[in-house]
């Protein structure tokens, strides 16, 4: 049977998670985006402790993330520190059961469509997957999220991002 592993995003160290008994395990990349001294106490004290691993994803594992998202529409909401936490999650998955702590309901989103399971620390969680369209303001005209301009091509009016149901 697989170990149960956690993969652990900026919001659920902040959060206060870091298990006692399974490992934990997170990307360079979000250590990075922990700024307050309490949280990098806590880091470095569970490294020095060996109670958290800092690990990298693997090239196949980025690239079927970045697939993911761009079908999901999330590819504008993840910054390139969450899709890394998001494949290392399915890197370990050949080896582990992970489960991804965070509170980041984009990373949730896209999690839920690799069928990862997630827990959040400080807020609810999804419930359903969601996805995103762009639709202008003026004439209601419906683009896909990565439309790249603020202005409608037919009557120049802004566009704006909106979630939809999956």
């Amino acid at each position: 049977m697989k170990e149960k592993i956690y993969v652990l995003d900026a919001s659920g160290i902040i959060g206060g998670f870091i298990s006692p008994k399974h490992k934990n395990i997170t990307t360079g990349g979000v250590l990075s985006e922990i700024k307050d001294l309490k949280s990098q106490i806590a880091v470095q004290s569970a490294m020095d402790d060996g109670k958290i691993i800092i690990k990298e994803p693997d090239t196949d594992s980025l690239n079927q993330v970045q697939n993911a998202i761009e079908n999901s529409g999330d590819i504008l909401r993840l910054s390139e520190v969450d899709m890394s936490l998001v494949a290392l999650a399915v890197t370990l998955k050949k080896d582990y059961h992970p489960l991804v702590v965070t509170d980041d309901y984009s990373i949730q989103n896209i999690l839920k469509i690799l069928e990862i399971p997630y827990q959040s620390v400080l807020s609810e969680g999804i419930r359903e997957v969601y996805g995103w369209i762009k639709i202008c303001r003026g004439c209601r005209k419906k683009y896909p999220a990565d439309y790249k301009w603020d202005e409608c091509e037919i009557c120049g009016s802004n566009v704006y991002r909106k979630r939809i149901k999956k």
